[in-house]
């Protein structure tokens, strides 16, 4: 069970200040949810399939087919600045 004690120590964790007031009702909150997720650990799920999501949803994916590419200079034409077919950025420093 937690207690207000447990509740002040995450709020320390977390750079929260709470009120007595708060304390109270985050302890409150925090065990109706512990009390919820013991509920659900006493499911019988033997019979139920492991899933990643509970959804059917897959992965769509296209082949990887060569197509037309865009010209060098149309693809630089609106670059901000460049020099022959690259485009200039500023310099990156570590």
């Amino acid at each position: 069970m937690i207690g207000e004690r447990e509740v002040e120590y995450i709020a320390n964790l977390s750079k929260l200040k709470l009120d007595e007031r708060e304390k109270e009702m985050y302890a409150e909150q925090l065990n109706k949810i512990l009390q919820y997720a013991k509920k659900l650990q006493n499911l019988n799920t033997d019979n139920i399939e492991p899933t990643a999501h509970v959804l059917p949803v897959k992965n769509v994916f296209r082949d990887d087919v060569v197509g037309q590419h865009m010209p060098n200079d149309r693809a630089i034409s609106n670059a901000p600045d460049f020099e022959g077919n690259y485009i200039k950025v500023s310099k990156i420093s570590s």
